[in-house]
């Protein structure tokens, strides 16, 4: 077949083409699912009876398919590593120990640098488990258990590039991977636990991973003027916008934000200054619990809209405190992709130039706006 020549396919075509060769992929997809026999479950018991590591290896394409397989068994549960077959004739088979598994990609069954190996694997005494296209291939005969994805009509126009049969495999690979996981009772703690570093991981730790602590905190009595309050907690550096203020025993009675000592100001209030700060306040703020998901406090700061939230323990002692800037970048649970990021934006901004916050609705309104400095005690 002649290659196609550039510009031979309209903007509309190229569409339209792309459109069905999603379509051909999808309705293979779905045969192997239909298809889909007892050979499965033996397949699975197959990687939960392993004691050692499910060893992943392809060459070609299906190696690459074979990497991305190795990466999903290992982030759910599964021990795995990749052994490219090059490698392991020049000494990488000391990689390969009893108690492992072989899970061996090859849609033709047939590849020299796969076949070679067999004899190996054989003689070490490690099952196999392949994915190929058909069982009485050199691959089929010699693996345990074998998921045949049969004869497959690649997508690619000239019926050569590895296109519909790849994604058989990786999706295969996806079903292996979550229903192994699955069976093992893998769950969000084990989860996080492998995935401490990005988005993913930032959701799913605990908030006092990335708290503020206390020591950075401003923390102060309620029995002290709001005056002294702010002379009593003033530090130099980057400080939180808020002030979490404790009763007698040490616990949490209250929140005074930077908003509110605007709204002072604003409203002409000065003569508050001098008076305790429990009367001015927020009593009973919204907190957080010691111990909780960080996804948990991104959920509760942009559904209250609030920009502080105080972490405390289970008696109610301030542990530290979590500020708007420490969250961005993890979005509400629920949210993925640009949704995501649209929705941390958006809550970002509405949270940071918000002044009123549910944290800061304590201070009722009074007189005309005013600009002048903090007041001097009175004499």
């Amino acid at each position: 077949m002649e290659a196609l020549r550039l510009g031979e396919l309209s903007p509309f075509e190229q569409v339209r083409y792309g459109r069905e060769i999603l379509a051909e992929e999808a309705r293979a997809l779905a045969e192997l699912a239909r298809q889909l026999g007892p050979e499965f479950s033996e397949a699975v018991q197959l990687i939960l009876a392993c004691r050692g590591c499910v060893l992943v290896t392809g060459i070609g394409k299906a190696g690459l398919v074979g990497q991305k397989i190795m990466a999903t068994l290992a982030s759910t549960g599964t021990p795995a590593h990749f052994l490219h077959p090059a490698e392991a004739v020049h000494g990488d088979l000391g990689r390969v120990q009893p108690g492992d598994l072989l899970l061996v990609l090859s849609y033709s069954g047939e590849t020299e640098e796969i076949v070679r190996l067999l004899p190996s694997f054989r003689e070490i005494g490690v099952p196999i488990l392949a994915i190929t296209a058909r069982r009485d291939s050199s691959l089929g005969r010699a693996a345990q258990v074998v998921l045949a994805i049969g004869p497959v009509r690649e997508a690619c126009p000239l019926g050569l590039a590895p296109t519909t049969s790849t994604t058989l495999m990786l999706a295969l690979g996806d079903a292996l991977a979550l229903v192994v996981s699955r069976m093992k009772q893998f769950g969000r703690e084990d989860f996080a636990r492998f995935h401490p570093a990005g988005t993913l991981g930032r959701k799913l730790s605990r908030v006092e991973d990335h708290m503020r602590p206390l020591e950075q905190c401003r923390v102060a009595s309620e029995r002290l003027s709001v005056r002294e309050v702010f002379v009593a907690v003033s530090r130099p550096g980057r400080r939180t916008g808020a002030i979490m203020l404790v009763d007698g025993l040490g616990r949490l009675s209250g929140i005074f934000t930077d908003s509110d000592l605007a709204r002072l100001f604003e409203r002409k209030q000065d003569h508050l200054f001098d008076r305790p700060i429990s009367e001015v306040m927020t009593r009973q703020p919204i907190t957080i619990l010691l111990g909780s998901r960080m996804s948990e406090a991104v959920h509760l700061m942009a559904q209250k809209k609030i920009s502080e939230l105080p972490v405390v323990d289970s008696e109610g002692h301030p542990i530290g405190l979590i500020d708007i800037t420490d969250i961005v970048g993890i979005g509400p649970e629920e949210a993925v992709g640009e949704e995501r990021a649209e929705m941390v934006v958006e809550m970002s901004a509405k949270i940071a130039h918000s002044a009123d916050s549910a944290q800061t609705e304590k201070i009722p309104p009074s007189g005309p706006a005013f600009s002048e400095p903090f007041p001097n005690p009175t004499p």
